[in-house]
Parts: C-alpha cells; sequence; structure tokens
C-alpha cells in the first residue's frame, strides 16, 4: 500500500512538472511571437517613412566617451 501511495504521489508530482514546463514555453513562445510583430510594425513604418520612427537621431551620432581636451 505504502509503494501504492509513493507511486502516486512521484505521477503526480510529475504531472505537475510537465504543464509547469508547458506553461513556461507557451508563454516564452508568445513573448517572441509579440517581440517578431513589433520588429515587423516598426519595419513597416521606417519603410513607410513614418514623421515619428526617429525620435532622437541626435543620440546616434553623439560619441560614446568624451574626448580628452
Amino acid at each position: 500500500m505504502y509503494e501504492y501511495e509513493l507511486q502516486q504521489a512521484r505521477s503526480a508530482d510529475l504531472r505537475s512538472r510537465a504543464e509547469h514546463e508547458r506553461l513556461a514555453r507557451e508563454a516564452v513562445r508568445s513573448r517572441r511571437a509579440a517581440r517578431r510583430e513589433a520588429a515587423e510594425r516598426a519595419a513597416a513604418e521606417r519603410a513607410d517613412g513614418g514623421a515619428g520612427s526617429e525620435s532622437h537621431p541626435h543620440l546616434l551620432r553623439r560619441l560614446r566617451f568624451a574626448r580628452p581636451a
């Protein structure tokens, strides 16, 4: 009887872990899809010549480190 209950507990634990893994994979998959869609939208806006596509172009041209005097 003890072995049966132990096996039931192990089985329930494995099912719980498998469900957690499935949920984690699904969350990662949905985040990747959302990032991909956002990147595609941004690329489409840049291709259309959207006015607000580059909000801070001066930051890109600025040097990263200060030059010595």
